[in-house]
């Protein structure tokens, strides 16, 4: 069998990294192979020579300084794992490295030994992954700023035009068929950067950078409005075309209410609390599950984004006699009362909304899917006390 000091030789001859014994003057002792390359040196050519010489300024410096507490205070502060450094190699070239210093008690004596890591690739790679990143954040902020402009521009186009009754439904034709174009066309870019970012994040996870996961975020976060915003654009298109027909089943309300609960908590702000009940005996239903769900998500995603940090939401289910009953309430910011009759109309922003996103479709989409359903939305609503809405479904 092999005795303990052959297997640590053998160990350290074949080591991956640099390792480096110096005296506590900083004197090089041993080196082996793999630091013999790192460095381009001939191991004659630094044993019996100062650690310093591998070291350009102010690295050079800085440990000569740590070398001269030493001997003043006998405390190794050159003891640690993990510093980046800069190296010198043969010749001048530089390169970063990782530096972690042991203390060894050896022979009565006491000896250092350096642990070297040639981070250049690694360098390379976070670089490259940054630039990367920053290309597809500002592809996702080009896309973007042109579909923006061109709903824009089409929509002051059409404020412009006073044409006949026919004119008037072939500008319709168009902005449906443009609609649909424009939805399919950057659906796939969309995907990509989607993909890709996932990739980005994946690949970035060794390095644990920050900087990275930011900008990662910021491009899923991007790709995620920009896919429901086009969404909200098929859904147009298609009730504009007559492509959307109600499909009617029998489902359970109060399990169809909790999976909604549970989905839409994940995106409430920290300390919001959405709460759900069902009233009455009865809980089965016949009406077509996609689109009441597209629905109640919509009326609960204006609930978050309208209302406060700290507040709770009420989504109510209800079965009585007569009627199906859906119904959301928030203690938001209300809808100005002169604004009130616009509210399910497309692209209609009330002014109290700021700067929180979104395209002004969805309350039109709503009204427009219960329409289908034969039911009808109606809401109440004080500015600044909050919004109540309701969705009514006779049962036949």
């Amino acid at each position: 069998m092999m005795d303990n000091a052959a297997l640590l030789y053998a160990l350290v001859q074949n080591a991956l990294d640099g390792i480096i014994t110096i005296d506590d003057i900083g004197t090089i002792e041993t080196i082996n192979p793999a630091g013999c390359v790192l460095f381009g040196y001939q191991p004659e050519e630094v044993i019996g020579k100062n650690i310093s010489m591998l070291m350009p300024s102010p690295d050079k410096e800085r440990h000569n300084n740590y070398l001269s507490k030493y001997k003043t205070t006998r405390k190794a502060s050159i003891i640690g794992v993990g510093r980046e450094l800069t190296g010198m190699r043969k010749g001048g070239a530089l390169f970063p490295m990782k530096l972690g210093v042991s203390e060894v008690k050896y022979s009565g004596r006491t000896i250092y030994a350096g642990f070297i890591h040639d981070l250049s690739q690694q360098k390379i790679d976070e670089e490259k992954y940054k630039d990367y990143a920053s290309h597809l954040e500002e592809l996702v902020e080009e896309r973007t700023k042109s579909l923006n402009d061109t709903i824009f521009a089409l929509e002051k186009a059409k404020e412009k035009v006073s044409i006949s009754l026919e004119k008037e439904k072939e500008l319709s034709k168009l902005k449906n068929r443009f609609l649909s174009m424009a939805s399919h066309e950057f659906r796939t870019p969309l995907s990509t950067v989607q993909l890709s970012a996932s990739l980005i994040e994946k690949y970035a996870i060794p390095f644990e950078s920050e900087p990275i996961g930011k900008h990662i975020g910021k491009i899923k976060n991007s790709v995620k409005s920009l896919t429901a915003i086009l969404n909200d654009f098929l859904y147009v298109e298609k009730l504009e075309i007559g492509k959307m027909k109600p499909e009617f089943t029998c489902f359970d309300l109060v399990k169809f209410g909790e999976e909604i609960t549970e989905e839409m908590q994940l995106l409430a702000k920290p300390s919001q609390n959405i709460i759900c009940k069902h009233l009455g005996d009865q809980t089965m239903i016949y009406l077509d599950a996609n689109l009441l769900k597209n629905c109640a998500i919509n009326l609960i995603g204006n609930a978050i984004k309208y209302s406060g940090d700290s507040c709770c939401i009420d989504f109510t289910t209800e079965i009585n006699d007569l009627d199906y009953i859906i119904s959301v309430h928030d203690d938001g910011i209300g809808i100005p009362l002169e604004e009130q009759k616009h509210l399910f109309q497309a692209f209609f922003r009330a002014y109290n909304t700021g700067s929180i996103p979104g395209t002004g479709l969805g309350l039109n989409i709503v009204s427009r899917y219960v329409s289908l359903m034969k039911g009808t939305a109606d809401f109440k609503s004080n500015e600044q006390e909050g919004t109540l809405f309701t969705l009514t479904f006779p049962i036949s």
